[in-house]
C-alpha cells in the first residue's frame, strides 16, 4: 500500500501542480480582499474534487462502455502523462496542466474564477483526470489500493487549497527560480512514471508478443 501511495501522491501532485496553480491563482486575484480569495480557494477546490472524484470513480466504466480496453488507457495515459512531464521538465505549459493562454485572458475579465479556469482546467485539467483514470484502473478493483489512491488524490487537493491560501507567501518564499526547480524534479519522477505506464499498456496489449 506504501508504494501505492506514494505513486498516486507524486502523480497527483505532478498533474494539478498545486504551486504552479497558487502562482497563476494570485496572478488572476492580485486585486480581490482576502475575503474573497479564501471563498474562491475554497470553493474552487470543492468544485474541482467533485469533479475528479467522478472521474476516479466512473471513469474506469465509462471508458468500458465505449470499448476501450486497460490495456490502451494505459498506453494513452502514458503518453499524456509524458508529455506533461516534458512541459514540467522545460517549464513550458499548452493546457495539460494548466489554463492556456487565450483562457488566462478571458478569467481575467471575470469576476468568480472559482469554476473557471481555477476549478478546471487549473485543479481538475486532462492530466488530472487521465491519471485519476489510470490510477484506478491499476488497482485492478482491489478496494484497499483503490481507497488509497483516492486518499492520495484528497491529499494532493488538500496541499492545493493550501497553496491557494497562502498563494502571496509561497511566491515570494520560493520565487519564479524555485518553482521551476520543484516543477522540474517532478517533471522527471513523472516522466518515468508515464514510461513505465506505455511499457505496461503495450505489453498487456500483447501486439509483441508478450503477456
Amino acid at each position: 500500500m506504501t508504494e501505492t501511495a506514494v505513486v498516486a501522491f507524486a502523480t497527483f501532485f505532478a498533474t494539478i501542480s498545486p504551486l504552479d496553480v497558487s502562482a497563476i491563482f494570485a496572478a488572476l486575484t492580485a486585486g480581490a480582499t482576502a475575503q474573497h480569495r479564501r471563498t474562491i480557494a475554497i470553493r474552487a477546490t470543492l468544485i474541482a474534487t467533485g469533479i475528479l472524484l467522478v472521474f476516479a470513480l466512473a471513469g474506469n466504466v465509462m471508458l468500458a462502455s465505449i470499448g476501450i480496453s486497460l490495456a490502451a488507457l494505459r498506453t494513452a495515459g502514458g503518453i499524456l502523462l509524458l508529455l506533461i512531464a516534458i512541459e514540467m521538465v522545460f517549464a513550458r505549459s499548452s493546457g495539460g496542466t494548466s489554463a492556456t493562454d487565450e483562457e488566462k485572458r478571458e478569467a481575467a475579465s471575470k469576476q468568480d474564477i472559482s469554476v473557471f479556469p481555477l476549478a478546471t482546467p487549473l485543479i481538475a485539467g486532462p492530466g488530472a483526470m487521465g491519471a485519476a483514470i489510470l490510477l484506478m484502473a491499476n488497482a485492478h478493483g482491489d478496494v484497499l489500493q483503490q481507497v488509497t489512491v483516492i486518499g492520495s488524490l484528497l491529499a494532493v487537493l488538500a496541499v492545493t487549497a493550501a497553496a491557494l491560501l497562502l498563494a502571496g507567501r509561497i511566491q515570494q518564499l520560493l520565487g519564479v527560480t524555485g518553482m521551476h526547480v520543484i516543477t522540474r524534479v517532478m517533471g522527471i519522477l513523472l516522466s518515468a512514471l508515464a514510461v513505465q505506464f506505455i511499457f505496461d499498456g503495450i505489453k498487456q496489449s500483447g501486439l509483441l508478443g508478450m503477456q
